[in-house]
């Protein structure tokens, strides 16, 4: 246990352990919710769901052994609904599996130059914090359809579902128990508020108030085992994609735009994450700057890659690695624990997989609460950088789309920036970034 310097972080092994499993309760819905998304960029439920398990698995190893930290990775929310409900929708789960690919081997090369902090610092903070209310409505948005709460309306474009609706119903109790778990703080409450939601929905389902919808990909909650041998990713990874795509009719510059979009959102959600969760272990220097990061990143970024590789969107690190360092976890020890808890949960698909998306559609809403808190950061009376946060913000869910969304708010940044005189606030990075969004628009029309 010397690697993990035990005693010079005043921890010991009871406590790094029961740490690592604290995480891995607070996040293990990504088994759960990660598949039920993925299967709309038409991917196998199984596949992904191996997929997913195996990128948490590697990732967080990685964090252990490269960075010594207590932090858990694994695809990250988010990005996976921009996998499945923008690039995929459009262009197919091969190509954002590509992009995903190929973001990977760029942050590889970026975190080992140190590109990375420096494209960061060159975002106004304003922007950072709109991408991340943004995602979270997008979020929420797709949560509350997956509940059934709300549906397409060709008049209203949305409108109230058929609350009337078992799974409907279910949803919204999913909902309220998950909020006051999450309120009383208890352990892994996005877990919980899944597995009590499936539970009701099978004991529907037994007295027949609740049939399910073969549409939907599921033919009765009701697992067929319990243990199984990891279902195989072959035909749902990389190797596949490749395989699959004709690149003479897809254009370099489109797959260009999407690799930009996963970087920019991956690199702040990562940046952004690990800096608060290394306030709370207390890992942050006198300059605010948190050592290791460059093995951080790596680890972050290798994970990436492995993940496009076995067929999963951007694996990042989780913030609910926060909860194991509340447990006092402090090393990589932690990490390991929690890592060989999500190897262990591969021959455990049959259960994991028989979830259905009425159950997981609490977390996804709640996740999106989480994500909205640093909207209360936004100077909203300063309108060069409050109606550009607003755009940001407004323009992912409406446009059911987080690229088009950060596409409007760099835009509009730049543009009210320059009207007003304060093309100070305005880096060389943004204006960069603003042609690549403004020849994106272009093409398109």
């Amino acid at each position: 246990m010397d690697f993990f310097k035990l005693k010079e972080n005043n921890t010991t092994v009871r406590t790094e352990v029961f740490a690592g499993i604290t995480t891995f309760m607070t996040m293990a819905y990504i088994l759960i919710v990660n598949p039920n998304i993925m299967q709309n960029a038409g991917m196998s439920r199984e596949s992904v769901f191996t997929a997913t398990a195996l990128a948490a698995f590697i990732g967080t190893m990685a964090m252990a052994l490269l960075a010594n930290y207590p932090f858990a990775l694994a695809p990250c929310m988010g990005l996976n609904a921009y996998f499945a409900f923008t690039v995929a929708s459009e262009n197919g789960w091969e190509i954002a599996l590509i992009a995903v690919f190929i973001e990977g081997l760029i942050f590889i090369l970026f975190s080992i130059v140190n590109v990375r902090e420096i494209i960061f610092n060159s975002i106004p903070k304003t922007l950072k914090q709109a991408t991340s209310v943004g995602i979270g409505f997008f979020i929420a948005f797709i949560g509350l359809q997956n509940a059934g709460i709300v549906v397409f309306n060709e008049s209203t474009c949305v409108s109230l579902g058929d609350i009337s609706n078992i799974g409907t119903i279910l949803a919204f109790f999913g909902l309220i128990l998950t909020a006051y778990l999450s309120y009383k703080k208890v352990k892994g409450a996005l877990f919980w508020g899944i597995f009590v939601t499936y539970l009701l929905g099978i004991a529907c389902e037994l007295i027949g108030l609740y049939i399910p919808e073969p549409e939907n990909g599921v033919y009765s909650l009701i697992p067929e085992g319990i243990v199984s041998f990891p279902h195989s990713v072959s035909g749902y990874n990389i190797f596949s994609a490749f395989k699959n795509v004709d690149f003479s009719v897809i254009g370099v510059f489109d797959i260009a735009v999407v690799v930009f979009s996963f970087l920019f959102v991956d690199m702040f959600d990562t940046i952004g994450t690990l800096v608060g969760v290394s306030e709370k272990a207390g890992y942050l220097d006198k300059e605010g700057k948190l050592p290791k990061l460059k093995n951080a990143l790596l680890a972050d970024a290798i994970a990436t890659t492995f993940g496009a590789c076995v067929g999963t969107s951007t694996t990042s690190t989780f913030v609910e690695s926060a909860s194991g360092v509340a447990e006092g976890g402090r090393t990589g020890l932690t990490s390991i624990v929690t890592a060989g808890l999500f190897l262990i949960a591969l021959f455990f698909s049959p259960v994991f997989t028989s979830i259905p998306t009425f159950a997981t559609a609490p977390a996804l809403i709640i996740v999106g609460l989480f994500m909205i808190d640093g909207i209360v950061n936004i100077d909203f009376k300063d309108y060069t950088e409050g109606f550009p946060a607003f755009v940001t913000i407004i323009m992912m869910p409406l446009a059911y789309s987080i690229a088009d969304g950060l596409a409007f708010g760099f835009l509009s940044y730049i543009i009210l920036k320059v009207l007003t005189g304060k093309t100070k606030d305005v880096s060389i990075i943004m204006y960069i970034i603003g042609v690549i969004f403004l020849i994106k628009f272009i093409v398109q029309f």
